[in-house]
């Protein structure tokens, strides 16, 4: 009997986790069970003392559910599983997972004819994921294609190992046993600044705000402080993006560019993600002991409220629009706390108003974009269809407030106080209102795609107007 007569009478059992998918159900269960119900945080060592990850995965499947569409399956493993299957083999996907979520992938992709997963207080991995295999098929009667430390017990009873996109161990025993490897794309450098949202720390320049407004940028007494303190919050502000990103996966997966998002994808690891998060914080907080008392208060503050934001706030109608519009603010108060110097009611009011009009303009581009019927709210969002009007109404009468409370500053005595040529900084309340009014034609136009902050940054146009205004701070202040 020839080896192709071999495969069609031995199955082929594939493990699920970082096997089939590029991702682990177990932690992407944990977060949303944690989205849903956060203080579900203190009954999860509880669930570990009362029967190990058994209960913990039956206390995620009870209350979680997945989408199976929408999962990081690995193309490879998917094409030789369809072959296998077209050739008459037998396909059984043997896995830790909670059966509630096996079930739904294996009816979704149509390809097994047995499913082998946790049950009530068993947890199918390692050697009772072995001892089940081998009692349904023998010892050495099935192939087995896995990943992990957890799988060279299934290795070992298995005719044939299939071993995909091992961790060290599982390679270490592949190149012992010479056994089939299925190697995956490795996460490059793009991959880790895409993780980090590098791009987002341009936000973190408002933190020298104060700083330039009160022309002290020459000053080294306070343009350490001030660099200190950015690194600081761009720090903190990867390690909270992350973690959003871990709350957000079903959400970015359902969205046509976010679903390449690292995690969402799978080109990186949830554990990999934790550990970033805990060296990024250490970076934050130990950045923040090297400037003043003050400033680590206003970061403590931001990562209580981005964690807010990302647990719930990001879900509540104009809540969330406030929030972000305050976040802008609180890295202007930032950079005043890590400087010492002081901020005046104009700059926080103008800079209240202009962060809302640009919060309101991403929620208008999301209402845009979507195709949702009337009466439907956004998928994580509090806002539905009919809310386009309410929605750039409020956005461009923000925008014309904060030009407003831009042109009162301009005309008040503190700026005749503050500048030789007080007349130079008049045209910084046109420069807003064109900045603003430029990006909502756009978004009515639907040909705004980024977020408005980095839009205004990356924009040939808008970086000529800023520029322009800043230079005539530079120049008034002579």
């Amino acid at each position: 009997m020839d080896a192709r007569s071999d495969n069609k009478i031995v199955p082929l059992a594939v493990d699920l986790d970082g096997t089939l998918i590029a991702s682990d159900l177990l932690w992407e269960g944990l977060f949303a069970l944690l989205k849903k119900n956060p203080l579900a945080i203190f009954m999860v060592p509880y669930w570990l003392l009362k029967g190990g990850p058994a209960r913990l995965k039956q206390a995620i499947a009870a209350v979680v559910d997945i989408d199976p569409a929408t999962l990081p399956y690995r193309p490879e493993v998917l094409k030789r599983l369809r072959e296998e299957q077209a050739n008459g083999r037998q396909i059984v996907l043997a896995t830790g997972t909670p059966r509630k979520f096996a079930e739904a992938i294996a009816r979704h992709l149509g390809l097994f004819d047995a499913v082998l997963a946790s049950d009530g207080g068993e947890n199918l991995t390692a050697e009772r994921k072995r001892r089940a295999l081998v009692a349904a098929y023998g010892d050495g009667g099935f192939d087995y294609a896995g990943n992990s430390r957890h799988d060279i017990k299934v290795f070992d009873a298995a005719r044939e190992a299939i071993v995909v996109a091992p961790d060290r161990a599982a390679a270490r025993w592949q190149a012992s046993h010479q056994s089939e490897l299925i190697e995956t794309p490795k996460p490059d450098l793009r991959t880790i600044r895409k993780m980090l949202r590098v791009h987002q720390w341009l936000k973190n320049v408002l933190i020298a705000v104060p700083l330039v407004l009160a022309h002290k940028y020459f000053n080294p007494e306070m343009l350490v402080p001030a660099i200190l303190a950015f690194i600081s919050f761009s720090a903190a502000a990867s390690a909270i993006y992350i973690v959003n990103d871990f709350f957000d996966l079903a959400l970015d997966r359902a969205h046509p560019t976010k679903r390449e998002r690292p995690f969402a994808s799978g080109k990186l690891s949830i554990p990999f993600g934790l550990a970033s998060v805990g060296v990024l914080l250490v970076i934050s907080l130990a950045t923040a002991t090297f400037t003043t008392i003050e400033f680590a208060g206003v970061l403590l503050v931001y990562l209580v409220a981005t964690t807010a934001y990302s647990l719930s706030v990001k879900r509540m109608l104009l809540l969330d629009v406030l929030t972000l519009a305050g976040l802008y603010t609180l890295r202007i108060l930032a950079g005043a706390a890590a400087t010492g110097v002081d901020v005046s009611f104009w700059l926080l009011a103008f800079s209240i108003f202009f962060f809302l009009s640009l919060a309101l303009v991403k929620r208008y581009v999301e209402l845009r974009s979507s195709s949702l019927s009337v009466g439907e709210r956004i998928a994580g969002r509090g806002y539905r269809i009919e809310d386009q009007e309410i929605v750039a109404q409020a956005g461009m009468a923000s925008a014309f407030s904060s030009a407003l409370v831009l042109a009162l500053y301009i005309d008040s005595s503190a700026v005749r106080e503050l500048y030789e040529h007080p007349w130079l900084v008049w045209p910084l309340a046109p420069i807003v209102l064109y900045l603003t009014m430029r990006i909502w034609i756009l978004a009515r136009r639907d040909e705004l795609h980024d977020d408005p902050v980095v839009f205004i940054i990356r924009d040939w146009r808008s970086q000529i107007v800023v520029f322009a205004g800043a230079a005539l701070l530079v120049v008034a202040g002579l």
